[in-house]
């Protein structure tokens, strides 16, 4: 998607949850509620290895590990809740649902985190079917995660976005996908090479080289400034009118960008005066 096109419509935007939306990953939350050790390393361990899909390391814990064998979906609910959110993500959602002359914006959720978990974090903010997360099954005895039918990271993501684009009727030029880390690299190549439009909320190298926009930011709703500027094609004293109406103000509002240089001795080479 250029920068500066127009094109009014429906548009269909997408956003990753862990560190995206939030500000903590949600297995370290449910790591430390259930009093479970070392899970940093144990999903550095199981990326190291390529065992499963990045992104999906909590999945695993949840049906491989003993430590984590005691979690039911109570603990699920309560590791929702005391996820740390982003700041003003009801009025994100609130904005994106009220649209803009001509744009209407249909907003969705797609993490690798267990899907009971982003539903209680976003309670009463994001509708329930607008959120895509594992799935998880539960022994009807004992109440054990007993099954993961389904985890969107990686490709699956794009899984997931594809369907959801068939059921609104949007064409990928049409996609908006946010994320933040790794495991969104596949779905943010996806939207780029359909046209769509990527950004980033991390200044993660592997992840700003992808993503067309990248905004940092405490504030969900710093995201609407890519997308008004490069979707909607409005200028800064639009913008700043739309977040006035609101009772808001950009206070800082930076625009860089950031070259990654690394340079190192080469000793093989002769030296050029």
């Amino acid at each position: 998607m250029p920068k500066g096109r127009a094109v009014p419509g429906h548009y269909l935007i997408a956003s990753d949850f862990d560190q995206t939306l939030s500000f903590n990953d949600s297995g370290i939350v449910l790591s430390e509620l259930i009093g479970a050790s070392n899970f940093r390393e144990k999903v550095s361990g199981l990326s190291a290895i390529h065992l499963v899909q990045q992104g999906a390391e909590l999945a695993y814990l949840l049906r491989h590990d003993p430590e984590f064998r005691c979690v039911r979906r109570e603990h699920l609910i309560e590791a929702g809740k005391q996820v740390r959110l982003k700041q003003d993500i009801k009025r994100f959602v609130e904005c994106l649902d009220a649209g803009v002359e001509g744009y209407q914006f249909s907003f969705y959720v797609i993490s690798a985190a267990p899907r009971a978990v982003v539903q209680s974090a976003l309670d009463g903010v994001v509708p329930a079917d607008h959120i895509y997360g594992a799935e998880c099954q539960y022994d009807a005895a004992s109440g054990e995660i007993c099954a993961i039918t389904r985890v969107p990271a990686g490709y699956g993501k794009v899984a997931i976005l594809e369907e959801l684009a068939m059921q609104n009727q949007v064409s990928p030029d049409r996609l908006i996908y946010v994320g933040d880390g790794s495991s969104d690299l596949h779905v943010m190549l996806h939207v780029n090479s359909g046209d769509g439009f990527t950004i980033a909320v991390s200044e993660a190298k592997h992840i700003t080289r992808i993503a067309q926009r990248t905004v940092v930011s405490d504030n969900a709703l710093s995201v609407l400034v890519p997308v008004l500027e490069e979707v909607v094609g409005w200028g800064a004293v639009r913008i700043r009118q739309l977040f006035a109406s609101h009772g808001l103000i950009l206070q800082e509002w930076d625009k860089a960008r950031t070259d990654w240089v690394t340079l190192r001795e080469c000793p093989e080479a002769g030296v050029v005066r």
